[in-house]
This record gives C-alpha cells, sequence and structure tokens, in this order.
C-alpha cells in the first residue's frame, strides 16, 4: 500500500496527515505555527508535525511516495516556498517548503504539490463531496475571504498558484473600511472574522443605540455578533449589511466563474449556516445572469485543505 503525506499551513496551527491513494487519512499530527522569528522556525515546525504523523501511522517518512501542502500566503513556486505571510510575522522571511519536505520523506522536488489553502480546500471538497462536478468554487469566510476553483474538471492554480483572492474585490467602492492590505471597500474589509466586529464598532459609532452585543470588550469578536442574530436589533442590522455584500461578492465569483457548485467554507460560514449560508442561498440567484449553482455547505468542514492537501499528493487527482 502508498502512502501520502498532506500538510495544511494556517496562521495559527500548522497539520499533517498520512493516508492512502483512496484519500483516507490514516493518522495525523498539529501543532501551533510559530510567529517567527525567521521562516526557517516555520519551516522546522511543518517538518516537525509531518514526522509525527508519519509517527503516529506507522510509517517509515521515506517510504511516503507523494506529499502535497495548502499553506496560505502569497506562494513562490519557483523556489517552493510562501514569499510572505501577512498573519505571521511580517519580518520571516520565506517560508521554504518543498526542497525541505522533498528532503524528509526522500522524494524528488516535483512529487511535492504546493498549492493556496483555498485551492487545497477546493481538490478536497470535490474529491470527496462532489467527484462528479467539473466546475466547482470553494469559498472560504473565515479570518480572510478566498476562493479555490476547479473549472472543466482542472484546479484552477494562476500564475505562482495565487489565484482565488477574491476577498480583494472591491465590494464597497464608497470605501468605508480599510481591508488589511491597505486599500479601501474589499470583502474581507467588511465580511471576514477578523473584520466583522470593525465594522459593527464602525456602524455603531456613526449610530449608537442601546445593544447587548459587547462592544467595547476588548475580546470581542465576530461570534458575539452571530451569537445575538434575531435577539438584538443592533446585531441584526450588522448581519443585515453583512449579507448584503457577502452576496454581491459571490454574486462576482458566480459571475466570474460560473460553477455547477459553490461550497462555503471557513470557520464564519460553518459555524453560522443560517446566518451566512441560508441568506446567500436565498438571495443570490436575483443577482446573477447566470445559472444559479447549488449552494452547499463544506462537507469536510475544518478539513478541507488538509483533505485536499493529500489529495494533491496522489499523482492522478492533478494533472501535470
Amino acid at each position: 500500500m502508498m502512502d501520502f503525506v498532506g500538510v495544511d499551513l494556517g496562521a495559527s496551527n500548522v497539520r499533517a496527515a498520512v493516508g492512502d491513494r483512496t484519500g483516507e487519512i490514516h493518522a495525523t499530527a498539529r501543532a501551533r505555527t510559530p510567529a517567527g522569528p525567521t521562516g526557517e522556525a516555520v519551516t522546522d515546525a511543518v517538518l516537525e508535525v509531518a514526522t509525527a504523523a508519519c509517527a503516529a501511522a506507522d510509517v517509515d517518512p521515506t517510504d511516503v511516495a507523494g506529499a502535497g501542502v495548502a499553506s496560505m500566503g502569497r506562494l513562490d513556486l519557483a523556489v517552493g516556498a510562501v514569499a510572505s505571510a501577512p498573519n505571521v510575522d511580517a519580518d520571516v522571511g520565506p517560508i521554504q517548503l518543498v526542497g525541505p519536505l522533498a528532503s524528509l520523506l526522500d522524494l524528488d522536488r516535483d512529487a511535492v504539490t504546493l498549492r493556496s489553502d483555498t485551492q487545497a480546500g477546493a481538490v478536497g471538497e470535490r474529491f470527496h463531496a462532489h467527484p462528479d462536478v467539473a466546475n466547482l468554487v470553494y469559498l472560504t469566510i473565515s479570518s480572510g475571504i478566498g476562493a479555490g476553483v476547479i473549472a472543466d474538471g482542472e484546479p484552477l492554480s494562476g500564475r505562482d498558484a495565487n489565484a482565488g483572492e477574491v476577498g480583494h474585490i472591491t465590494i464597497a467602492p464608497e470605501g468605508v473600511m480599510t481591508c488589511g492590505c491597505g486599500r479601501e471597500g474589499h470583502w474581507e474589509a467588511y465580511c471576514s472574522g477578523n473584520n466583522v466586529p470593525r465594522f459593527a464598532r464602525a456602524l455603531h459609532e456613526r449610530d449608537p443605540v442601546d445593544t447587548a452585543v459587547p462592544i467595547a470588550d476588548e475580546g470581542f469578536d465576530a461570534a458575539d455578533v452571530y451569537a445575538h442574530a434575531g435577539t438584538d436589533a443592533f446585531a441584526d442590522r450588522v448581519l443585515e449589511r453583512v449579507t448584503a455584500l457577502n452576496v454581491r461578492g459571490v454574486a462576482a465569483v458566480v459571475h466570474a466563474y460560473a460553477p455547477q457548485v459553490l461550497v462555503l467554507g471557513g470557520a464564519v460560514a460553518t459555524n453560522n449556516p443560517e446566518t451566512v449560508v441560508d441568506p446567500i442561498r436565498r438571495r443570490l440567484p436575483g443577482e446573477l445572469v447566470v445559472d444559479m449553482p447549488e449552494v452547499a455547505l463544506a462537507e469536510l468542514g475544518d478539513d478541507a485543505a488538509l483533505a485536499g492537501a493529500l489529495a494533491l499528493a496522489i499523482p492522478e487527482s492533478e494533472p501535470s
């Protein structure tokens, strides 16, 4: 039996899985993603987690037949690295992934596939939940917003596998909120898990009203807003604005890629299907000039990128 390794490198955690040709996971390992002080520290964490997953599966790392890596950040495929990772220390420098993993697993570099976490999420959801769908978009609404696309049966990678940064679509030209990239009016600036609290505070400053939403608390986050849905008028006003902007952004994505299935993942979507997914499903048809896709909640949940990374390691899961 051939074994494969998948790695999911996120800003908070790095995970690894060992599985077989069917994509079934036999063992996993996890660790916190180091914030620095260098990219080498992050690389070391990736190697340690991959080694731990192999040990848990009772597999010699040098017997692994292939590896896939799903990563946050801006990728550089020429060197097999994360070129920049805005959610980790800005000064860590490049995070080498392909070369070190190939050395650990005694593989040729071309047996290690590096893709963005959202692209891996699309591969994972299609591989496990929608194998007969040729056109699929996996949209994650989490700390950020991004997309992975399967077009005509092929993963759409773009230059250096950096396609899918749909969170930087301008959905509010008036530019009330500034995105983490420094530009105004981007989708992510309003509707991501990191920015819903900022948007709520901005709305409250404009029109202070009594609310049970803990606006002033230091730990105020998106979950606090969603927890008050249906019971607090201010929370409902915030979420109505967020929903309208989400529908605008999703419509732009559907117009761009015309998917048969739109899979919604990420913590904000999967933790709040009634207030995030259902309104998109109801309102989207009225915004489209192309066919309405099936709108589905991610079946793999938080494991979509990890499962996709493992699938990317299997030779026939992605064309050469």
